[in-house]
């Protein structure tokens, strides 16, 4: 007899509700999983150490070199993304394989997760192959901020969540708020991928660069601050959209302020710059979870509302 905390076994003869809950258990913890690979990615990059294993997909011809932290830091990423990777497929194997009992929408979300870490596996060998070009560098942020963004979505859609009908405008200014927030992450990996702060501050040089990060803050602040605001006016707000978007206003307070604080530091503190990425990933992932509540929360309200046909 199975106690309190004993995970039951799986098998092909599962009940249905026990698979879905080993793949929303699986979802969450790829992102978190995902998070953590973001923040060792941002130490790597920080550190320099994006080309200390000069060769691709090995490491000085092997798989486990002889260390020093800058080696450590890039073999580490890539051991993560490869474990990750090994998520992935089976997170879509699973989906097809226990269908029956998921959601239609659940498989193809699995392969578009799928199709996104292969892109981005791709483009992290490309990083090493081309010498850390910034185009290349930025494109390898900006996908695996989409995968972290689907892989939210994905688990916010899997969890139990009851609605109020009453987040159609909560869910509107969200989109436009994770929009913003996307934007300017892009633009900071520009800027960390050029090296622009240093550029600017010691060589006058790429300036436009970081000016242009600098000035994205502002749209992206409001936007965010948008969305407290309409969940505080929304009184009949579903409590759980209302508190996660109220941990928006400390979490974008933080973040200015780690920015802010890279910046006057001429980013000599490294933990300051990884811990600035890492919240801004943070960030724009609750604007998702947020704006997936909000879908589901208007659905909700759709469906429970009666077919109206017309009068004879």
């Amino acid at each position: 007899m199975l106690g309190p905390f004993d995970v039951p076994p799986l098998t092909l003869g599962s009940d249905p509700s026990v698979r879905r809950q080993w793949i929303f258990r699986l979802v969450l913890l790829m992102t978190v999983f995902t998070l953590f690979l973001m923040a060792v990615g941002s130490a790597t990059r920080v550190m320099d150490a994006g080309l200390a294993c000069p060769d691709w997909p090995l490491c000085f011809g092997t798989l486990v070199p002889q260390m020093d932290l800058q080696i450590f830091l890039e073999w580490f990423h890539r051991l993560l993304a490869t474990s990750l990777g090994l998520l992935a497929i089976a997170f879509a194997g699973l989906s097809v394989a226990w269908r029956q009992a998921l959601s239609p929408w659940v498989p193809y979300a699995a392969g578009a997760a799928l199709c996104l870490v292969i892109v981005q596996g791709i483009l992290g060998g490309l990083t090493v192959t081309e010498l850390l070009r910034f185009e290349i560098v930025t494109a390898h942020l900006g996908t695996g901020l989409l995968f972290f963004c689907l892989l939210t979505a994905i688990t916010v859609g899997l969890a139990p969540f009851s609605g109020t009908g009453s987040a159609r405008w909560l869910r509107i200014v969200v989109q436009i708020a994770a929009i913003c927030v996307y934007g300017q992450s892009l633009l900071g990996g520009l800027v960390s991928s050029q090296w622009a702060v240093h550029q600017c501050l010691y060589g006058d040089r790429l300036c436009g660069v970081l000016n242009s990060h600098l000035i994205g803050v502002v749209p992206a602040t409001l936007s965010v601050l948008s969305v407290v605001i309409v969940a505080w006016r929304s009184p009949a707000l579903a409590p759980l959209l209302r508190q996660l978007s109220f941990l928006l206003l400390p979490l974008v307070g933080l973040q200015v302020a780690l920015g802010w604080s890279t910046l006057q530091l001429k980013l000599q503190v490294p933990a300051l710059t990884v811990a600035h990425q890492v919240i801004g990933a943070t960030l724009l992932g609750l604007l998702v979870a947020i704006s997936a509540l909000a879908w589901r929360d208007c659905l909700q309200q759709a469906l429970r509302s009666p077919t109206r046909f017309p009068e004879a």
